[in-house]
């Protein structure tokens, strides 16, 4: 079986509508490159380039999805957030909520990211792929319900949980936010469950400014199955590897999932300008080997990324390269441009024990 990577061009066409100022966006006009929003298209379409050009591509089961139909949507979504969303994209666009601006034609957009997300999840689950990447955009771990936030206007993975397990492909699910920002939207949809395991490991005090708290564990039938791992500012490879061999692998180990999804998100990266954290091109090949190791042990290494944040044209394709390839277990490599310059920029000895011995202090906090 291949590695999936589910894309469409359409999905870069996203835009900031109001945000874009007097350059009219939607239908037939293509975005100028940053689209109006800090979340452009350019970090995707790079990614996809490189992957092209280094023949990686190649290598992998490519191809586009449907978009996510209105049933799927309603799995998570109420009728009436759809209908407000839907017409104000046939208005021309708008803002829903903050940081949430998009053009004419942003509703389609936004159910053909949810449906490439929604295809890579089935696609895994039922065993047609080993495990698959979803460059899904706009994005989707901050929206909640009836609340888009943070350029996030359909939670994405949450519907492709839904619909798998309407279809009876999943029971118990992992999602693993790796996103440098709180997995908020996930959070909230789950919170009261125990049939899916949320964890994220995030920058403390980045964004949202409420949300992520280690204390935040869930509700009712939900509680403990919830994990915040809010991470001091400075962390680096060797503190994100850490807390998935303290944290995220021991809770993956005690919840035994059917399948994990990875909310994928590279504004961890050291030269991010929406974080200050320090994870490089060799932080996230390594993540994703480990969590590819840990699933392989788990469940049937049925294991399915989904592309999140990550802000830096420069440094995201070889972040997103770098993953996907460890994912495939291709030996096809992106070196990358800024390996010494960001190796000279890792934490010091002594910051980086206080980095882990934090780490170590939040798993027995989560009894861990």
């Amino acid at each position: 079986m291949a590695t999936g990577f589910f894309w469409d061009e359409s999905c870069f066409w996203h835009a900031g509508g109001n945000y874009a100022f007097t350059v009219p966006f939607g239908g037939l006009v293509q975005p100028l490159a940053a689209g109006g929003i800090p979340e452009n298209p350019e970090t995707k379409r790079r990614l996809k380039n490189l992957m092209d050009v280094t023949g990686l591509s190649a290598e992998l089961a490519a191809q586009s999805a449907p978009n996510a139909t209105r049933d799927m949507l309603e799995r998570v979504h109420p009728a009436s957030y759809l209908d407000a969303f839907k017409a104000a994209s046939d208005a021309g666009g708008g803002e829903m909520g903050p940081n949430v601006p998009f053009a004419r034609g942003g509703y389609e957009i936004a159910t053909l990211s949810a449906g490439l997300t929604v295809a890579a999840v089935d696609a895994v689950a039922s065993g047609t792929l080993e495990n698959a990447y979803a460059l899904s955009r706009p994005p989707g771990h901050h929206c909640e319900p009836e609340k888009p936030m943070g350029f996030c206007l359909l939670a994405n993975i949450a519907i492709a949980i839904e619909v798998a397990k309407a279809k009876g492909l999943l029971g118990r699910v992992a999602v693993l936010d790796w996103d440098v920002h709180h997995g908020n939207g996930t959070e909230n949809i789950y919170y009261a469950r125990d049939d899916v395991l949320t964890i994220s490991l995030h920058q403390e005090g980045n964004y949202p400014l409420t949300t992520g708290a280690i204390t935040d564990r869930g509700t009712g039938a939900g509680e403990g199955y919830n994990i915040n791992l809010p991470m001091h500012a400075g962390s680096g490879h060797t503190a994100y590897l850490h807390a998935l061999d303290r944290v995220v692998i021991p809770a993956l180990e005690a919840f035994k999932p059917d399948i994990i999804i990875v909310a994928c998100g590279y504004d961890a990266a050291i030269i991010d300008p929406l974080s200050r954290m320090q994870a490089t091109v060799e932080t996230f090949g390594a993540m994703t080997r480990k969590i590819k190791e840990t699933a392989a042990r788990l469940c049937d290494g049925k294991l399915v990324l989904v592309h999140e944040g990550g802000y830096s044209e420069v440094y995201v394709p070889f972040c997103g390269h770098a993953t996907i390839a460890a994912l495939s277990g291709s030996s096809i490599d992106a070196p990358d441009p800024l390996a010494i310059a960001m190796n000279n920029r890792q934490p010091s000895p002594a910051f980086d024990l206080f980095l882990r011995q934090s780490i170590d202090d939040m798993a027995q906090q989560l009894d861990l």
